[in-house]
């Protein structure tokens, strides 16, 4: 069972999409994301298997959490340094989760 503190460990902030391509190396189609996770952070790149439920022009500016104290994983030729968080929809494909309000970058989940 996970405690408080293991929550605690993982560090979840308000991001800002500002730039997405199409990642066509990848095995399943996907998009390269750059997002802006404030002053503290910065810009974080990511991979994400979304193209079913995005298209580039939606997410561009688009809100997101996002974990950004995993360490970097290499994904094909690309590196991804942060988790975009989603859960599954109807068609099963990931759905982003967008902070209802607009919050201010960076800002951590508790």
């Amino acid at each position: 069972m996970a405690t408080i503190e293991d929550f605690n460990k993982i560090d979840v902030r308000v991001g800002r999409i500002i730039e997405v391509e199409d990642f066509s190396e990848a095995k399943k189609p996907s998009y390269k994301i750059k997002t802006d996770f404030g002053d503290e952070i910065g810009i974080k790149r990511s991979c994400a298997q979304i193209v079913s439920n995005y298209s580039k022009e939606q997410l561009k500016g688009k809100l997101v959490l996002g974990i950004v104290n995993f360490p970097p994983r290499q994904i094909g030729p690309a590196t991804s340094e942060v988790l975009i968080l989603g859960v599954p929809g109807k068609n099963r494909q990931c759905v982003l989760i967008e902070p209802e309000r607009d919050v201010d970058i960076g800002g951590k989940l508790y």
